[in-house]
């Protein structure tokens, strides 16, 4: 039995708003093993300077992530799609061990096979440090809530 990850390719503007909100929700819960089930199982990743293959260095790569990058929450936006492509902005809020948050901005490239699992990522990334008072993201751990703003409604 192969996998599948609906929506599949190819992809429309809602289908693919659909499949970057699922991408975002996964993300969200901060579960690596969950997260890496989108993948292929060769799947390959550039994340600003990490180059990974496979579902286990994502998990990997995701675990140490994730303990650096305390409080994480995440939101994306459709940018573009073609075919089998979606091209997604968007912006997570974190803090460090020593207490200093920061607004990661970054861009990906996604190309999906015929399954609609993800078999290339391309993370651009840069992080600028904020106060705390500047924090946009104030929801629980977790799937941000519909209602809360999307990052064009938030001016980001």
């Amino acid at each position: 039995m192969s996998e599948s990850r609906p929506p599949l390719p190819p992809f429309d503007e809602e289908s693919a708003a659909k499949k970057v909100r699922l991408a975002e929700d996964a993300w969200n819960t901060r579960e690596p093993e969950k997260v890496a089930m989108a993948y292929t199982v060769d799947s390959q990743w550039r994340n600003r300077s990490d180059f990974l293959t496979g579902r286990e260095a994502i998990v990997t790569f995701l675990k140490k992530k994730w303990l650096k990058e305390k409080e994480y929450r995440l939101i994306k936006e459709l940018w573009a799609t073609a075919e089998n492509r979606i091209a997604v902005r968007f912006a997570y809020e974190w803090n460090n061990a020593d207490g200093q948050w920061y607004r990661s901005y970054g861009n990906e490239n996604w190309e999906f096979s015929g399954a609609g699992l993800m078999a290339r990522r391309l993370a651009s990334i840069n992080d600028v440090p904020i106060a705390e008072s500047e924090r946009l993201y104030h929801w629980p751990h977790g799937r941000r809530p519909d209602d809360h703003p999307g990052l064009t409604e938030l001016g980001l």
